[in-house]
């Protein structure tokens, strides 16, 4: 198959309701597409990086430059039999996954259709629906959040995560197990505390919370790893895995319980798999996050999710709780169960409206050879 050409776009798309964490809070989120033009179709992806550099060094910005100036020039008019000959020709490019994952899951999405599968059937996967929890950021109250916790409870989700940071934690999550003492609950820090603050971390063992994801910094494998010798709750890394490598070296150091699996952050599908297995080998569970994506990413994260080691809940949340119109569809819905259905379209599985992308869109170019 060849990419004869590639269309970027950001859009602006306004949450819901804001989005706070430990990096601070989101109202509008500016996510970057790209639509490959391959034997006369359209295949579209998106890129999960952020605004700022916060959760990542990369953003929008430097994402659309690195696509426009090295990695589209290295693709584009090229024939690809595969996602691995897209990443042999990224890799002289270091580090970028996120920039690099856009491409490889649109031109794997391009395959699945090729081939006449779903994208799910053609990953490997082994559901036709995914069980789905709910991310619930910092709130201005307890009361607040109860609050919160109470209406997604009523929605359909059967797993809550909720955000914490120095100062809202041990409090928050006392609050949470005093009225909803049988939830299934996890937290998650975003790389918000240091070793130094593993006595107070250690306080949340108390809970009984299905994982403490990210409190260390990225980097900071050696001390997750005493981090975990301190703590009866699993710990599970996020920002720390960016690719199989920083799998199989957290597994062996005994940095993590559990691994969240974020297909835009490691690179694309194929590295998604490889970490997959690393774990699945290790007999380690792993989990599919979210980015507050568009449906076009989260289609991508449900058709991951299928795959047999993705044992634990994902961030796999409906379109409607955080957009009013979704780009796509149809739009993911909460199903039984809490869990949303795998499409059974083939490629991508859902639909991109294309007159709402126009309309949302604010900046654009078209890449060609």
């Amino acid at each position: 198959m060849k990419i004869d050409a590639v269309e970027l776009r950001v859009l602006k798309m306004r949450l819901l309701k804001p989005f706070r964490t430990s990096f601070g809070v989101q109202q509008d989120r500016y996510p970057l597409l790209v639509r490959l033009e391959i034997d006369g179709r359209s295949q579209w992806g998106e890129c999960v990086a952020g605004e700022g550099p916060w959760y990542s060094y990369e953003t929008v910005e430097t994402a659309w430059q690195i696509l426009k100036g090295y990695l589209l020039p290295a693709v584009i008019g090229r024939d690809l039999v595969n996602a691995e000959a897209l990443e042999t020709l990224f890799a002289p490019v270091r580090g970028h996954h996120m920039a690099k994952a856009a491409i490889e899951m649109a031109f794997t999405a391009a395959l699945a259709e090729h081939a006449r599968k779903p994208l799910a059937k053609f990953l490997g996967g082994v559901r036709d629906r995914v069980e789905t929890g709910v991310s619930i950021g910092i709130q201005s109250t307890v009361d607040e959040l109860l609050d919160n916790i109470g209406a997604s409870l009523a929605q359909g989700y059967r797993r809550i995560k909720v955000k914490i940071e120095p100062g809202w934690d041990v409090m928050a999550l006392g609050a949470i197990r005093e009225q909803y003492p049988e939830i299934t609950l996890m937290a998650d820090a975003n790389a918000a505390y240091g070793l130094d603050d593993a006595d107070h971390l250690a306080q949340l063992d108390r809970f009984g919370l299905l994982m403490l994801e990210q409190p260390l910094a990225a980097g900071d494998l050696v001390d997750h790893a005493a981090l975990q010798r301190q703590m009866r709750t699993p710990i599970c890394l996020d920002e720390s895995i960016e690719s199989a490598r920083d799998a199989r070296q957290a597994l062996e150091l005994g940095a993590c319980q559990v691994i969240n699996i974020k297909p835009g952050r490691v690179g694309g599908f194929a590295e998604s798999r490889r970490i997959h297995d690393i774990a699945a080998n290790a007999g380690v569970p792993v989990w599919c996050g979210g980015m507050l994506e568009t449906g076009i990413g989260r289609a991508c994260n449900v058709a991951l999710a299928t795959l047999p080691n993705f044992r634990l809940p994902g961030d796999i949340s409906a379109s409607d709780r955080y957009w009013a119109e979704d780009i796509i569809e149809p739009p993911f819905t909460l199903q039984r169960g809490g869990t949303v259905s795998v499409p059974t379209r083939w490629g991508l599985g859902v639909r991109v409206k294309v007159d709402l992308v126009e309309r949302l869109t604010v900046r654009r170019e078209m890449i060609s050879a």
